[in-house]
């Protein structure tokens, strides 16, 4: 595995505008799942559903999931944290709006940044950079401002539940980039997560009283296949292999596209309106972009 990170190169943009994709969708995905199977147990299968798929897929290339190589330590504490990260989520998916929800998860990215500064000394922002995650941070915050002014008291379960899951995910990501498990298979290291959590999350669904599945549709299976198969496998293991390769401070900003996707989404497979404080938001967003990806001048 490579020691060093490097910062975004068109292979890992190309990549990261993808999973923004596969990721926006999945706020709908729940929600479109959830009259038939409750929200904390659609995460607990959703995992089960990406721990077999990733086992088949660590046997077929012959990747080592249960040699001892020093990363066991930070697999368990990363792994707890990511099943914290989903119980919150889908929690507050029924108590909250999902637009909602991904502006509070999408706190993540400044969070990570921020936490990377203190625990792992190659992942530095200069002060263009944090101009860049700035002004990212503020094309979120307006393209839902609307939704701010018109929160009411039943959404501030849910609404809290998204800062506690956005704080969960920054500390999982800094967890994996300042522990052995930075310099571990982005399989194992994902092995970890998905592991733990699908034996957490349906404990946790049964904790809380959930009546786990209710009735089973066309619509509710594709939807929790698209969130155990296309996220929780393909777009996570995808995302845990360029943290292997890239700085994530860089990566992670590329997250503000994600809710953006999600209204995108909306307006889209909605129909909800498109309006201009959207667009102007998503030009906010890419300059951010494009500021904390912009080189840094080489000395002559």
């Amino acid at each position: 595995m490579p020691s060093e990170r490097k910062p975004a190169d068109a292979l890992a943009v190309s990549m990261m505008i993808v999973l923004c994709l596969c990721w926006g969708f999945n706020q709908i995905a729940i929600k479109l799942a959830a009259p038939g199977i409750s929200p904390i147990m659609q995460g607990g299968l959703r995992s089960i559903i990406a721990v077999v798929l990733l086992l088949a897929w660590a046997r077929l290339r012959r990747i080592p999931l249960f040699r001892r190589d020093g990363t066991l330590a930070g697999g368990m504490v990363a792994g707890v944290l990511f099943a914290g990260e989903f119980i919150f989520i889908y929690a507050g998916l029924a108590h909250t709006a999902a637009s909602r929800m991904v502006v509070f998860l999408y706190l993540a990215p400044c969070l990570t940044a921020l936490g990377l500064q203190w625990f792992v000394p190659g992942e530095r922002l200069s002060a263009l950079q944090w101009t860049g995650v700035t002004l990212a941070f503020l094309g979120v915050a307006l393209a839902f401002a609307d939704g701010f002014g018109s929160a009411r008291g039943s959404t501030l379960i849910g609404d809290a539940y998204g800062v506690i899951a956005a704080a969960l995910w920054a500390a999982t990501t800094v967890v994996i980039r300042s522990s052995r498990l930075g310099s571990a298979s982005a399989t194992k290291t994902l092995f970890y997560q998905l592991g733990i959590s699908a034996l957490v999350l349906p404990l946790a669904s049964m904790l809380a009283g959930e009546p786990g599945i209710i009735a089973l549709s066309p619509l509710v299976v594709a939807s929790l296949a698209y969130q155990g198969v296309i996220v929780a496998f393909a777009s996570y293991l995808a995302w845990f292999w360029l943290l292997t390769r890239y700085l994530a401070g860089r990566l992670s900003v590329f997250s503000f596209l994600t809710p953006l996707f999600g209204v995108a989404f909306g307006v889209i497979l909605l129909s909800e309106p498109l309006s201009a404080v959207f667009l102007a938001a998503a030009l906010l967003v890419g300059a951010g972009i494009a500021l904390v990806n912009r080189p840094a001048r080489k000395s002559a």
